[in-house]
């Protein structure tokens, strides 16, 4: 799976500018993509989800961002917590993954803001959120942009603010290829990479872990969190 270039053009609200990453967009098929992993691993997903949640420490009334929201399952989980006092948004590049993720928003009668966009180019405010999350994305991204985007995410994140990533870890026998500055293969980017980008941006208290899914059919998963300076 390599880094690519790819224009949004499908929408006036999407982009007019490139973004690099691998960019999914199969919206209902990618949640049924999901669904038959989940079944696959025995509810593991499902599992893995509720794991995201306590890591994130949704509060009521809090202001969240999920930036790479995809279908918005977890946009809506965080809705869930954070309530009528609470705002959420979600971003993704891909249009058809926003279009699903503000039906599913709509079914199930929250006011989620769900827009294309990108990680480098976040179109709110500075200090507009209390937490952002990214999840299952930052392995697929060079380096530069990783560092664009968590520059992009302090900018957005109120005084001590919480940034959460989840995603794969690279597997041991991949280590060596960590100093790579460019993710050009599925495993040479992980989780792992995380602590030490958080830090360069200028975020404290980070802390990084892995992720207990018990089953051999889901690639490893792990966190890092951090909090913005006051």
């Amino acid at each position: 799976m390599q880094s690519f270039t790819h224009r949004h053009k499908e929408s006036s609200e999407a982009s007019s500018k490139a973004t690099q990453g691998y960019v999914i967009d199969l919206g209902w098929r990618y949640d049924l993509m999901l669904w038959w992993q989940n079944i696959l691993s025995r509810g593991k997903w499902q599992e893995l989800q509720q794991h995201i949640t306590d890591l994130a420490q949704f509060q009521p009334g809090e202001a969240v961002l999920d930036v790479g929201c995809g279908t918005g399952t977890l946009a809506i989980i965080a809705k869930q917590h954070v309530g009528a006092a609470g705002r959420v948004s979600g971003i993704d590049p891909g249009l058809k993954q926003i279009t699903r993720a503000r039906s599913k928003a709509e079914r199930a009668g929250l006011s989620i803001d769900f827009q294309v966009g990108v990680i480098e180019q976040l179109a709110f405010a500075d200090q507009s959120f209390d937490i952002v999350l990214s999840t299952f994305m930052m392995h697929v991204m060079p380096d530069d942009l990783k560092r664009q985007g968590l520059a992009e995410i302090a900018r957005v994140l109120k005084p001590e603010g919480r940034l959460l990533v989840v995603d794969f870890r690279r597997p041991q026998e991949h280590e060596e290829q960590s100093e790579r500055p460019v993710h050009t293969g599925p495993w040479q980017s992980g989780v792992q990479d995380q602590p030490a980008l958080m830090q360069e941006a200028g975020f404290l208290q980070i802390e990084s872990g892995e992720i207990k899914t018990g089953t051999t059919k889901l690639p490893e998963v792990g966190f890092a969190r951090a909090r913005k300076s006051q």
